[in-house]
């Protein structure tokens, strides 16, 4: 039997903030399913993330990776135009394009070195409360192994089953995926690039040591979703399109890798019990066109671990708290995303617009061309598209 303070189930970005801002000052145990990180969609950084990283002590680490700068937003959206828009424009500077597995790597072994203890790969089995403590039972690499804790911290994900028993719910904003293609392949330096079509919106951008990313989105139930699972298909429809389509026609797209996952923006109601907390995309997950999956993994991780703290101590207020500070983000980047959504009306009768537009009237605030001007937390996490 091992005892700790903290339990924190997945190692990811959100679940590794909390671990290596919490282990200085707490025994914190860090468990995850994978023995290490791999690459997978989801490498975007806003530079308003240099803020956190610093705070954090993690800026040097993070510059020493060699990721890739983002200077440049291309996009063709709500016409048939190209727009574009320089990172010379945003007073945080330019944002980053990651390599995801040695980002997440990083933040592991920093957590690591200020005391966490991790254990990959783990499972939980079952997870009970005995008192005034939880009682965690664990497959790891094979063998089996009991922890106790006084707080569990859920960093498992947008799909996260961790049972605390709370009787929270998770609100599910729609039936968003992407669909992507990984791989060895060209694209422009420093450009992330987004492309509307009549059934979703595309997605494009450079990695480091010469990789690139290129997804599609759309709704789980409309037949795009299931003719683009396909990654030949895909590759076809993406190379018609008219900005994307010319820069697709090198053949290392065609060997590159392919996946499905799931994109919708979702919620946890509550996020947080009294011996309990959610972080990142467990707690709050953004649709993939607010470009802020990363960093509010850093911040929910930053700010869980901060409540977590106070929980602890014996704060009863630290819960509530942390609840309304999500719920505060939430309803910020919710209208953004229907004000950014709401700019493209060029197919007004497809099912995919449609749903959005429909969306967007009902919860878009009369002074929605604000939404982007906001101060604080919550407008650092949802006042930046792309």
């Amino acid at each position: 039997m091992t005892d700790c303070d903290i339990v924190i189930v997945g190692a990811g970005p959100a679940g590794a903030t909390a671990a290596l801002n919490l282990a200085p000052f707490h025994r914190v145990l860090l468990i995850d399913l994978r023995a290490t990180p791999h690459s997978r969609i989801g490498e975007s950084l806003p530079g308003a993330a240099r803020r956190l990283m610093t705070d954090m002590g993690l800026w040097q680490g993070f510059v020493s990776d060699g990721h890739a700068p983002r200077h440049l937003h291309r996009s063709v959206w709500g016409n048939a135009d190209i727009s574009e828009r320089d990172a010379l424009a945003d007073p945080d500077g330019h944002g980053w394009h990651l390599d995801r597995a040695r980002f997440e790597r990083r933040l592991r072994a920093t957590a690591a070195a200020r005391g966490a203890m991790l254990l990959a790969p783990a499972r939980p089995r079952a997870v009970v409360r005995e008192g005034a403590r939880w009682r965690i039972s664990l497959d790891h690499d094979g063998h089996a192994r009991d922890i106790t804790a006084r707080l569990i911290v859920d960093a498992a994900g947008r799909g996260s089953r961790v049972p605390t028993g709370s009787g929270a719910r998770r609100i599910v904003d729609d039936r968003l995926i992407c669909t992507w293609l990984r791989g060895h392949a060209p694209l422009a330096d420093g450009a992330t690039q987004i492309e509307a079509e009549a059934g979703g919106w595309w997605y494009a951008a450079p990695l480091p040591h010469g990789e690139a990313v290129l997804a599609f989105h759309t709704d789980a139930d409309l037949p795009d979703a299931r003719l683009c699972r396909d990654p030949a298909a895909l590759l076809r429809r993406a190379r018609r399109l008219p900005m994307l389509g010319p820069q697709l026609n090198a053949a290392d797209w065609d060997e590159a890798m392919h996946g499905t996952c799931a994109a919708q923006g979702a919620a946890l109601a509550p996020p947080a019990g009294a011996d309990w907390i959610a972080v990142g995309d467990a707690a709050l997950a953004f649709d993939p066109l607010s470009s802020q999956g990363l960093f509010n993994a850093l911040y929910t991780g930053l700010a869980g671990a901060e409540t977590a703290e106070r929980m602890l101590s014996g704060d009863s207020q630290a819960s509530a708290d942390y609840a309304q500070e999500l719920a505060q983000v939430r309803a910020t980047y919710r209208a953004h995303l229907a004000a950014w959504y709401g700019m493209e009306r060029r197919w007004p009768d497809q099912p995919f617009w449609s749903r959005r537009h429909g969306a967007e009237r009902s919860r878009r605030p009369a002074n929605a061309a604000g939404v982007c001007s906001g101060s604080g937390s919550a407008a650092m996490i949802a006042g930046e598209t792309g």
